[in-house]
């Protein structure tokens, strides 16, 4: 998308005064990500992102190619935050059902603390655009295989399916969307305990895998 060197803020106080290419990007990715999911696509201007990261609207344009690739590159980052993130207690130590419990604390543990995140990654759909609804497809269908080949060991053990077979995928964009479900809800009642969430997901979820308690 660009390099994002040469970039300087607002708030620099002299010639010297640099901000490392890395931090100039995380600032303007990090405001990115809060005026997209908040505002959606099109109700958002470079400009006020650059506002936001403290970067003069000109050295915006001139080291972010457009607002598409911008909104393209910080939806590819989330969602391999995402992945990492909840990949992580799949795969860590423990029987099935505590890993099962893992998994289902850790994605909501992500809504918890990235809420913009998982709105631009689930709730922002709207976008109207034909090359962004294929990016955000492909984005999808790489977080379900990835997480599918992440419980591998357990789908195989559970149903006797490859991950890599289509119902296998199947079953993972239920869990996926089950539990951002979840989240949503969780944000019109965020007076509920994320521990309340987590053992009602997991006796669902559980239960459904054909181990009742």
């Amino acid at each position: 998308m660009g390099t994002w060197e040469g970039v300087k803020t607002v708030a620099e106080t002299g010639p010297k005064t640099r901000m490392r290419g890395s931090a100039r990007k995380t600032l303007i990715t990090e405001a990115a990500l809060e005026i997209f999911a908040s505002k959606g696509y099109h109700a958002t201007s470079l400009g006020e992102i650059a506002k936001a990261a403290g970067v003069t609207r000109t050295v915006m344009y001139d080291h972010v190619p457009s607002k598409r690739v911008l909104l393209l590159a910080v939806m590819q980052e989330q969602n391999t935050v995402l992945v990492e993130y909840v990949g992580a207690r799949i795969t860590g130590a423990g029987p099935p059902r505590e890993r099962m419990r893992s998994t289902i604390d850790a994605y909501f543990s992500f809504a918890q603390s990235r809420p913009a995140a998982r709105r631009l990654l689930f709730d922002r759909t709207d976008e109207d655009d034909p090359e962004i609804r294929t990016v955000r497809q492909g984005i999808r269908e790489s977080r379900t295989r990835a997480v599918a080949a992440l419980l591998g060991n357990d789908i195989r053990a559970a149903f006797g399916l490859d991950p890599s077979e289509p119902m296998a995928e199947a079953m993972v964009e239920l869990l996926i969307a089950g539990l951002d479900g979840v989240a949503q809800w969780w944000e019109r009642h965020p007076d509920m305990p994320k521990s309340a969430l987590v053992e009602g997901a997991m006796r669902v979820l559980w239960t459904g895998l054909g181990n009742p308690e």
